[in-house]
């Protein structure tokens, strides 16, 4: 048995440990509470300091507008104080690195990741501080130059009307002299931009240097190249008034813009605009578009017609590095179906804008090209099949129409409605590439293109010996079918004037909407095509037909519906073309010629313009047509300056254009960096050790 006195001792003994317990319970909490308040202080800390940073960039974004729109004087009373505010700064930055990293024994011990962020941005903005601010002098220079070359041309620049344009009036540019005028309001307008000008900040998103090079250099490039055909036409810079010597010079004054600074940037997000004005600039853009390409459409001759293209062309590539192209793209983006009508209505106005039927002929011929090109695209671009003689299927719907609306000449000598003879042509242009591609899509690479080049000029040694003589008469050989009707379409006679609306329509009119409608239907054929699961399926047998195969896609049936909607497409416009014409003939549908369109020039629209885009094709098929037709006063010298032309287009834009996303990165991938990728941020746990770590790996 136990003693009492044992009991006892053995109580108190319990006793003491709770108590102790207890205490060390207390002891405990109390370093909980204080390093919980540690941490609240420590987050504070955090807070303040990123509420300092933020104050130190926008005092700092405040001083380099300020800066940038001053002009670049430097004294030596200047330096000093330069040297003082940078050291300044250069401590604040320290000051707030040293307070976002907080202190080195709770801190970085506990969260080394948002340490090193908060060190990362507290060094980029010491490296802002301390950077070389950009030379407004340069601005002003050019902004002088600009000015000059704009009051340049009101100015005469020759004495004789000789010269195309009239270029003898004194305050009224004519000719050549409104591009001079329009590159020296640009000009103007970017460099003030440059500057900083408000209100016209936006014009330069992504900076203003690149903007301004380009936009020197086309106009030094358009004012030259008239003084030199003032020189060389008329016989020697005799015959130069001195407002081309004034014009000459003054234009040579931006290409100081060649020495500014570079200040190229990721464009920061604009702000946010209501719908209606954003809709505003969609119909803003599209209007300028509009006055632009019929401007060029309509330039009455060849040296007129040059100087377009050199100052559009650098202007074009100015609008692009300026992020001023990318804006409003975005914002066709955000109201697709607002900038689709704007497009529409701004290609249906363009027949009405035109005093005679000269350039609508040219516009329709055009059209006609786009939607041919689109159809090759699918194949080409889509499908990276290479097709030689797509031109052939062109025909094969032309001949057909030609063979079943009425003509004199047909051998079969019946005339069905037009909507009967369209879905006819489509049928067997159709027939035509599903027994064409069935045995030969097998093939890969330069094999397919041979075959495919093959059956181009089968068909038309086909065509020109059915005359009867050589075979049956059915197409009537060399000299074709003519006398195709006008259409006639629910009674709408296509070879008579029309008022609709208060709006005369005129014969080629007539024929200009009815193939923008064709063009409007090709175009969402090929969307809905490239966006569903037979597209994705074309674009994996172009990047690696063999991976597609393993995955389970059947190459040979996916080529070969590639194959048979392109020809059905192009047997489509075939229809319209042959009723535009009047007349079909073999040699309309050749590989390569002077005249669009042939597979030659339907190939390069696809790939100049850009391959698997929409908007690609149509602008080179554009281009492609206007160009040679343009440059006819050439004569001989013709084919020699198209070919200089696309050397130089496909030298520096090799990817086309205007490029699909996949196409510009494997081209540029040099020239983007991981910030104009568009990556969306991945959000990190704020607390979770381990899902950290998951993240980073």
């Amino acid at each position: 048995m136990t003693s009492k006195p044992d009991k006892n001792n053995e109580n108190d003994q319990s006793n003491e440990n709770d108590q102790a317990a207890k205490q060390a319970a207390e002891v405990d909490n109390a370093a909980g509470k204080a390093e919980d308040a540690a941490k609240a202080e420590s987050a504070a800390k955090a807070e303040s300091a990123a509420k300092a940073e933020s104050a130190a960039k926008a005092e700092k974004t405040e001083k380099a507008e300020t800066t940038e729109a001053a002009p670049d004087v430097e004294t030596t009373e200047a330096a000093p104080a330069t040297e003082k505010a940078e050291t300044v700064n250069d401590a604040q930055a320290t000051e707030t690195a040293e307070a976002a990293t907080g202190s080195k024994d709770s801190t970085e011990a506990k969260d080394p990741k948002a340490t090193a962020t908060a060190a990362a941005e507290a060094t980029k903005a010491a490296a802002g501080t301390t950077g070389a601010k950009p030379s407004g002098l340069l601005h002003w220079i050019v902004a002088a130059g600009g000015v000059a070359t704009f009051a340049s041309t009101f100015l005469a620049w020759t004495y004789t009307s000789e010269f195309p344009g009239d270029l003898t009036v004194t305050g009224y540019p004519g000719g050549l002299q409104v591009l001079t005028l329009v590159a020296g309001a640009l000009l103007v307008l970017f460099a003030l931009s440059g500057l900083g000008v408000k209100g016209l900040r936006w014009l330069t998103p992504a900076g203003s240097t690149n903007a301004l090079r380009l936009l020197a250099l086309g106009a030094f490039g358009t004012t030259w190249y008239t003084v030199l055909a003032i020189a060389i036409e008329l016989g020697g810079l005799i015959n130069l008034e001195p407002g081309g010597v004034v014009a000459a010079v003054a234009s040579a004054v931006p290409l100081a813009a060649l020495a500014l600074p570079q200040d190229a940037r990721t464009p920061a997000k604009p702000r946010e605009l209501p719908s209606w004005a954003q809709i505003l600039v969609l119909v803003a853009a599209f209007a300028i578009g509009l006055y632009a390409v019929t401007y060029g459409i309509s330039t009455e001759y060849g040296e007129l017609f040059i100087g377009y293209l050199i100052l559009a062309g650098f202007v074009a590539a100015a609008l692009n590095k300026s992020g001023l192209v990318s804006r409003v793209s975005a914002i066709a983006s955000a109201h697709r179906q607002v900038a689709a009508i704007a497009a529409f209505v701004a290609a249906a106005v363009f027949p009405f804008t035109q005093d005679s039927d000269t350039f609508t002929v040219i516009a329709v011929n055009i059209l006609i090209f786009a939607t041919v090109a689109l159809g090759l695209n699918i194949v080409v671009g889509l499908a990276g099949l290479l097709d030689l003689g797509y031109v052939a299927f062109l025909g094969v719907g032309a001949y057909t129409a030609a063979l079943v609306s009425g003509s004199t000449a047909s051998a079969f000598g019946v005339q069905l409605p037009f909507f009967a003879s369209v879905a006819i042509g489509a049928l067997v242009a159709l027939v035509f590439g599903v027994a064409i591609g069935a045995p030969t899509l097998r093939l890969h690479g330069d094999y397919l293109a041979i075959v495919t080049l093959g059956f181009g000029e089968i068909f038309r040694i086909t065509v020109s010996n059915l005359d009867g003589n050589n075979g049956p008469r059915v197409t009537n050989g060399p000299n074709g079918i003519p006398n195709i009707p006008a259409l006639d379409i629910f009674g709408y006679d296509f070879s008579q004037p029309h008022t609709i609306l208060g709006l005369e329509v005129g014969l080629y009119a007539n024929y200009y909407l009815l193939m923008l409608l064709v063009l409007v239907l090709v175009v969402v054929i090929f969307s809905r095509a490239q966006d569903s699961r037979i597209g994705r399926a074309w674009v994996a047998i172009r990047e690696d037909e063999t991976a597609a195969t393993a995955m389970g896609i059947n190459g040979f049936r996916v080529k070969l519906i590639a194959f048979a909607l392109g020809a059905t497409l192009a047997g489509v416009a075939g229809t319209v073309q042959a009723h535009f014409q009047g007349t079909v003939v073999p040699e309309m549908y050749v590989f390569a010629g002077p005249v669009a369109p042939n597979s030659a020039f339907l190939l390069a629209a696809v790939i100049l313009g850009g391959m698997g885009t929409i908007r690609g094709p149509i602008l080179g098929a554009a281009l492609l047509f206007l160009i040679p037709e343009k440059l006819a006063f050439l004569k001989e010298y013709q084919l020699l300056a198209f070919g200089l032309a696309l050397i130089l287009l496909m030298r520096f834009r090799p990817e086309g254009l205007i490029p699909n996303r996949r196409a510009k990165l494997e081209f540029h991938e040099h020239e983007e960096s991981a910030a104009q990728l568009d990556v969306p941020e991945q959000r990190q746990p704020a607390e979770s050790g381990a899902g950290t770590a998951k993240a980073g790996a």
